[in-house]
């Protein structure tokens, strides 16, 4: 399996420095001995799509792009157009996987009952970008997460059933399972069939302190009570060869140590 990281949290704080900010990424991810890397699929725009430039840089550091993440608006079409758009410049700079993600809703209620409308949309929309995607050589991954349609077990089921396996896999996030309310262990075993990439990150168990906005308790690797060696056997009794992705939305000191922290985790317990 190839250790990947994110890097959209380098990103977001230097609005006009985001060149500079792209490769400290890359400089801090090749130090760490991390072999790959994922971003968000705005990156495109912050090198008015040039992707020599961005493919320079990964190559620069001896890094593969293994993803970028297009997340869904409330305009399909639009939605559509952005894939297309990305999908041409991923073949350019080598990714090999899209992340997809629907619509996130920052106002609570956090938790809503299972929207059958919504997740069908979803499910069509990611139908249309998973074939546009097979068709260029890409595989395309939906990501459940918090504070959106498709999240919980049951949207997550509902979701499964109404796209074609040979169009769109799963992205399986150890964080967001946890919080929906799943035993990871056991998710990552029902899916295993479905799971094309894999998100990891570590979850503080305090419910009560993190109840103003659940994706505060995301941790690095080793520092909650995820059990990422049950999920690691899971993936490898089903034969998963794929890349696990290392994210954290918001790292307790600063990126790189959290980086540091969960690389030496991977190392430590999964010996990868």
């Amino acid at each position: 399996m190839k250790v990947a990281y994110t890097g959209w949290t380098w990103l977001i704080h230097h609005q006009d420095n985001h060149k500079y900010e792209f490769e400290q990424f890359l400089k801090e991810a090749a130090d760490l001995g991390y072999e790959a890397v994922e971003n968000f699929a705005f990156i495109t725009k912050y090198f008015d799509n040039n992707a020599d430039e961005v493919k320079a840089l990964l190559d620069k550091y001896g890094l593969e792009m293994a993803n970028l993440y297009h997340h869904y608006s409330n305009d399909p079409e639009a939605d559509y157009a952005k894939a297309v758009e990305y999908v041409d410049f991923m073949k350019k700079i080598g990714a090999t996987y899209m992340n997809l993600q629907a619509v996130m809703w920052r106002d609570k209620p956090y938790d809503r009952p299972l929207d059958e409308k919504a997740v069908l949309h979803y499910a069509e929309l990611s139908n249309r970008v998973g074939k546009l995607c097979r068709d260029n050589g890409i595989v395309a991954c939906f990501h459940p997460h918090a504070n959106t349609a498709i999240y919980k077990e049951d949207e997550i089921d509902l979701f499964l059933a109404n796209t074609d396996p040979e169009l769109v896999s799963l992205c399986l996030d150890t964080a967001h399972t946890t919080i929906a309310g799943m035993d990871c262990v056991q998710a990552f075993a029902k899916y295993a069939p479905r799971i094309g990439y894999v998100h990891l990150k570590d979850v503080d168990p305090d419910k009560e302190e993190h109840a103003e906005w659940p994706m505060a308790a995301f941790r690095p690797l080793g520092y909650g009570t995820v059990d990422f060696k049950g999920v690691y056997k899971v993936l490898k009794k089903s034969g998963y060869d794929g890349v696990l992705c290392v994210e954290l939305d918001n790292p307790p000191v600063c990126n790189y140590k959290a980086a540091m922290d969960s690389r030496r985790y991977i190392h430590n317990v999964l010996g990868l």
